[in-house]
């Protein structure tokens, strides 16, 4: 018996493929993409336009917005008093610290340069910034150096006292052993320290920001109750199991497969490990703008003398230098549309985010990827390319344009306020304790509802864990 099944499925043209790929790339790779396609196609050459550097957004040119007149954002406040430059009322409305220096002058643009280290080296100088018994301490350090390239602990920690030395008494027991792994999973890069796939898939899914609740709780599902079915790419079984729908199983799947299953191989101690900004932030005349750093990456365009000369020899249209003209005016028209998606996606989030840059992180607003998606008339998803290993300069430091996307939280009062500012909240909390009487997880909670935000206890250890900072019993001064 003959069965017809028809079945809907979308192809992207050649230079959309191009274009998206393009997109999602960092300014590293986008860089190399483009240079071999100057040397590989006879109809490129590079431009010989100079763009704009941090040199010129430090000096505050006036000559910048005539180079990029979509540059600026909407005004920041210019109120003097942190009380009307707060967040609308229907926001968290917390005491904001100084405003950020907007001249530039103490600004290290060499920042996004890091020098290279191990995976080890880099967890045990993270572990050296926290207070620590020295009991607790040792016991992170065992951890770190036990775990494979792949940053994994595959030893249980049972297993791990026998190698401890005779003169480490008392015994760690089962408590302390997993108290020190879950700080150690706090350090850098989601996933390290996990003892299974599972585990290590579903840190980073717990870390991940700008997702949504019902997304990020899909994703865990899977990964935590049917990692099997999705690696046999079992979709039917995957929804019956779910109970959710196509486009909600495809979303939680790809969200999944996007995630590094060996985080530990990420670092490398032979090659330093470069970011390159993608746009500057500054402010000038009051206003919060943002500069495309172009300067920094090639810049392609149509060779005229070539494409003029191919026109006049009348040759083929399928011939293979037909083509290559072809692929050549895609990639500076895709070119040209990256900065553009970039730029626009920078001056979304400066908008939406001015409180941040004038107080800090304790300013950061709720924002979500559809967001800022509808408000450009974009599909969320090239949002989120636009946002991925994408890096601003800005007066505070150099941030990925992802740290700007926190979920929102109610306050008691009505309003909401960002993640975020919650866990900036939290470790001013923590900085100002007394180190004698480590504030509990609980007592935290306590003074989060004193200034109108009601969390759960948990959640509570859950944003302490993603700043990295250990539980009361590991910041007690003894």
């Amino acid at each position: 018996m003959q069965e017809l099944r028809l079945r809907q499925q979308m192809t992207l043209a050649p230079r959309l493929q191009q274009s998206v790929k393009l997109l999602q790339m960092s300014a590293l790779e986008f860089t190399t993409a483009v240079e071999l396609a100057l040397a590989s196609n006879p109809f490129l050459e590079e431009a010989e336009e100079q763009a704009a550097g941090p040199a010129d957004i430090a000096e505050g040119r006036p000559d910048m917005d005539s180079a990029n007149p979509a540059a600026e954002a909407a005004p920041a406040p210019s109120s003097s008093t942190p009380t009307e430059e707060a967040p609308a009322a229907a926001e968290y409305g917390g005491d904001y610290p100084s405003p950020a220096r907007a001249d530039g002058e103490d600004r290290d643009l060499g920042q996004w340069a890091s020098a290279p280290v191990s995976m080890r080296e880099k967890l045990s100088l993270e572990l050296g910034s926290y207070r620590l018994g020295a009991r607790d301490r040792l016991l992170a350090e065992f951890i770190i150096d036990s775990l494979d390239e792949d940053g994994y602990l595959r030893t249980p920690t049972a297993n791990l006292c026998d190698d401890l030395s005779a003169d480490f008494s008392p015994p760690p027991d089962d408590a302390e052993w997993l108290t020190a792994l879950r700080l150690v999973q706090q350090l850098d890069a989601p996933g390290l320290g996990a003892r299974d796939l599972q585990e290590c898939l579903a840190l980073q899914l717990e870390a991940a920001p700008g997702l949504s609740a019902s997304l990020r709780a899909l994703a865990l599902r899977i990964v935590r109750e049917q990692i099997d079915r999705l690696a046999k790419n079992d979709s039917a079984g995957l929804r019956r199991a779910l109970n959710c729908s196509d486009d909600e199983l495809r979303d939680a799947c790809a969200l999944i497969r996007g995630l590094d299953p060996k985080p530990g191989r990420r670092y490398d101690a032979q090659a330093p490990v470069y970011v390159v900004p993608d746009v500057f932030v500054d402010k000038w005349r009051s206003r919060w703008r943002v500069v495309p750093n172009r300067g920094a990456m090639p810049q392609a365009r149509l060779h005229q003398v070539y494409a003029d000369l191919f026109r006049r020899a009348r040759l083929d249209d399928r011939s293979p230098m037909a083509q290559e003209l072809q692929e050549a005016r895609w990639l500076v028209r895709n070119v040209e549309q990256r900065y553009t998606t970039i730029q626009r996606v920078a001056e979304a989030i400066v908008k939406r985010q001015q409180t941040f840059f004038e107080y800090g992180e304790v300013a950061l607003r709720p924002l979500m990827l559809k967001e800022v998606a509808d408000d450009l008339d974009m599909h969320e998803s090239t949002v989120s390319r636009a946002t991925v290993s994408k890096y601003m300069v800005t007066p505070r430091g150099v941030f990925e344009f992802r740290h700007f996307f926190s979920r929102e939280l109610p306050t008691d009062s009505g309003g909401t306020c960002s993640a975020a500012a919650v866990r900036a909240l939290i470790k001013e909390l923590i900085e100002a304790e007394d180190p004698a009487m480590p504030l509990s997880d609980v007592a935290l909670a306590q003074q989060l509802a004193n200034n109108g935000i009601v969390l759960a206890r948990r959640t509570v250890s859950k944003y302490r864990g993603q700043l990295r900072l250990p539980p009361a019993e590991l910041r007690r001064e003894h």
